[in-house]
This record gives structure tokens, C-alpha cells and sequence, in this order.
């Protein structure tokens, strides 16, 4: 209930509705790639989340170590941690799947997968994961382009999050 000029009245709050124009496809590979994408998206969003929520947890509590020593070590701890929490999870992504999860990355947390290695585990390990990316055709270095080329995937990370698909 919401008070309105003296008046109680009943008062209800609306999630956000997205509407676009409907897509067009050019054929039928096109809305077979969209199917595609919303399926990956559907997949992948979920541990984008996970990763960002991870990523501001760690950060802040690094902030409350007294020496860089310490930072270290609890760096190696998470490291271990995180590699086995998700190596299943990353093992049954397929590869476009893999590199919607670093651009999904980059939209969560406003930096690139290569940055976010750089400021915790160093350039050295940054570097040696943008060469073993960039050895099956992906890139650390990604970015997320919401008015370019990755268009069409905010149109469905928005219909996902809002619960529309």
C-alpha cells in the first residue's frame, strides 16, 4: 500500500519489459544462430554472474591484507579454488560458448578477461593465458561491444535477465 494525496491505495511494482522489433532472418541458418545464442546465453550467463561475484568478493578482500606476501598466498588459494570449482563446468562448454563467457565477463565486470588475470595473477600468467586462448582462435583481449558487434547478443543477456526468454 502506497499513501497518495492522504489516500492508501494499493501499490505494486512491474519488472522492466524489453520490447525490440521483431528480427528478421535473412534465411534459416540466421534463426538457427539466434536459437544458438540464446541457448549459449541461457548457458553461460549464470556463471558470468558467478565469476563477477567472485572477482568483487576476492578484490575486496585483498584490500584488508596488510602486505603483498599475504596477497600472494591468498591468490594461489583462490586460484586453486577456482580451478576446481569450475574446471568441470568450463570442460562441457563448447567453444563458442567459451568465448561468450569472455565477452559476458567483460560485460559483467567492465574489463577484459586479460586485465582481470593481469591485476591478480600478474602479467606473466596473463600473457602465457592470452597465448593458450589465442591458440584455439580466442582472445583474452575481447571486448564486449553492446552497439556493435555484440548487438544482437545484449538484446537476448536483456530478454534472459528479465526473465522474457
Amino acid at each position: 500500500m502506497c499513501s497518495y494525496q492522504g489516500e492508501m491505495i494499493p501499490c505494486i511494482e512491474l519488472r522492466t519489459v524489453y520490447i525490440f522489433a521483431p528480427l528478421q532472418f535473412k534465411n534459416e541458418k540466421a534463426r538457427r544462430e539466434y536459437n544458438k545464442l540464446i541457448r549459449d546465453v541461457k548457458r553461460v550467463y549464470p556463471i558470468s554472474l558467478e565469476i563477477n561475484r567472485a572477482i568483487i568478493e576476492t578484490y575486496e578482500y585483498m584490500q584488508t591484507l596488510p602486505d603483498e606476501k599475504s596477497r600472494q598466498k591468498h591468490m594461489k588459494r583462490v586460484e586453486k579454488g577456482l580451478k576446481q570449482q569450475y574446471t568441470p563446468q568450463m570442460k562441457k562448454l563448447s567453444f563458442s560458448q567459451g568465448k561468450l563467457l569472455i565477452k559476458l565477463i567483460d560485460r559483467q565486470s567492465s574489463q577484459t578477461s586479460y586485465e582481470l588475470v593481469k591485476a591478480f595473477m600478474g602479467p606473466f600468467k596473463a600473457g602465457f593465458y592470452q597465448t593458450f586462448a589465442a591458440l584455439f582462435g580466442a582472445s583474452l583481449k575481447k571486448e564486449y561491444d553492446s552497439e556493435g558487434d555484440d548487438k544482437l547478443t545484449e538484446r537476448v543477456v536483456l530478454l534472459v535477465e528479465n526473465g522474457q526468454l
